[in-house]
């Protein structure tokens, strides 16, 4: 067996701190490919070069070329164009513009890791997530359980983060899931979450978890309005659990945008739900039980995400 290979697409924050991350855990060696070549091939180096501090031996390129990311076990895709102001009208561009512009970029970046991986499990991070997991499945004609949504990781994480931070305990003991879209529409679960086992509704009042729902929800816009762009460490850690739990065939449950067909009532629509994950990408989409207020949660956040996949027209 050769050395392994993850392709991260996009050498921008999200990118290079995925590139970062692997190397770190001496995961895999990693390709990293932007259409800025002298982005990809800088970080790259400048990543090979911290190898001997890091004590890690793997190997760092960076290319525009998909030649050089050929056999990769895994590519995560981060590539596309965030919501930014014009800085002529001061107006954000609307989703559907967004989602079209995002939709022929992840589109070109499916065709071309699909020609030279044939049998790689796709890690989509790109916006609209849910929406641009669509792109990547009908571009790259892979089967669906080998293209995967990276956000509930992400959406959790914060989610646990928050509620360590309000009651002043290790992260470490916190146990919860979000479920559904990346976006407002969001579902936490509080009646799953627990600190060591303990109901978490036992160590707080409700009005305090409600507010930790809603901050969770605006997890991604709070960053945004205190540096004036989109998070990176945290979606590139929650990229690179999934991808560990790949390439590792470590059967991880993370909640992970898969592709449904008849599971929670929803076909042929991704939809963040906890999937089991191994070498084969998605193994499994494990059912919850859900009650009436959660179900209702959970067709709302779906309703959005369907409403921006039609946008896509396929």
């Amino acid at each position: 067996m050769g050395r392994r290979k993850v392709t991260v697409v996009g050498a921008g924050n999200v990118g290079s701190t995925c590139a970062v991350w692997i190397a770190v855990k001496e995961l895999a060696d990693v390709v990293l490919v932007d259409i800025v070549e002298g982005a990809a091939k800088g970080k790259a180096l400048d990543l090979f070069e911290a190898t001997p501090i890091l004590r890690t031996d793997v190997k760092v390129v960076g290319t525009k070329d998909y030649a050089e990311t050929a056999n990769s076990d895994v590519v995560v895709i981060t590539a596309g164009v965030p919501r930014k102001k014009d800085p002529v009208t001061g107006q954000f561009p609307s989703r559907d513009d967004l989602v079209k512009t995002n939709q022929s970029i992840v589109g070109e970046v499916a065709r071309e890791v699909a020609k030279h991986s044939p049998n790689a499990v796709l890690v989509i991070v790109s916006n609209p997530l849910d929406a641009m997991c669509h792109v990547a499945l009908n571009e790259s004609k892979f089967p669906a359980n080998r293209v995967v949504g990276m956000a509930g990781a992400l959406d959790t994480a914060r989610y646990k983060s928050f509620i360590a931070m309000e009651l002043g305990v290790s992260v470490k003991d916190i146990h919860g899931i979000v479920l559904g879209g990346h976006g407002d529409e969001m579902v936490p679960l509080p009646r799953h979450t627990s600190v060591a086992g303990i109901p978490v509704r036992e160590l707080m009042s409700e009005e305090r978890l409600q507010s930790i729902i809603e901050r969770t929800r605006k997890g991604g816009g709070e960053i945004v309005g205190l540096i004036g762009v989109s998070a990176w460490y945290a979606p590139a850690a929650g990229a690179v659990d999934m991808v560990e739990a790949i390439l590792n065939d470590q059967k991880r449950v993370i909640p992970s945008a898969v592709y449904l067909n008849g599971q929670y009532g929803y076909t042929n629509l991704y939809v963040g739900v906890p999937a089991v994950l191994g070498a084969g990408g998605v193994e499994k989409v494990i059912e919850m039980q859900l009650n009436d207020e959660e179900t209702a949660m959970l067709a709302k956040s779906s309703k959005s995400v369907s409403d921006v996949v039609a946008v896509l027209g396929y």
